[in-house]
């Protein structure tokens, strides 16, 4: 997974014409870490989508920006557009994350 180093990095990751999906994160927030043992499952089982990492400490205008008030939260991008978002309410379990994914009604393919 892609760490966003720069504000610069995150605006060509959301800007590709394929799906990307942002897990932002903090390195204190217990959810987070609970996150990190099971994502790499859920990547594995979404390759067609580039995922990146991003700090909402490291770039709190970014969060506030989409909105995103708890951690960890993904959200989906395509073309610079977000189209999903799971809050952190709803991320704490490989099960809810899974499900995010499958409901999700969106194609990655170019149209």
């Amino acid at each position: 997974m892609k760490e966003i180093k720069s504000e610069k990095d995150y605006r060509e990751q959301i800007s590709q014409d394929q799906i990307s999906v942002g897990v932002f994160t903090t390195t204190w927030c217990p959810d987070c870490k609970r996150l990190s043992m099971f994502i790499d499952e859920i990547i594995d089982e979404n390759q067609d989508k580039q995922w990146f990492k991003i700090d909402s400490d490291d770039f709190p205008e970014i969060s506030e920006a989409q909105q995103v008030m708890g951690i960890p939260s993904l959200l989906v991008f395509k073309n610079g557009e977000k189209l999903a978002h799971l809050h952190s309410a709803n991320a704490k379990t490989p099960e809810q994350v899974q499900e995010f994914f499958s409901n999700l009604q969106i194609s990655s393919n170019k149209n």
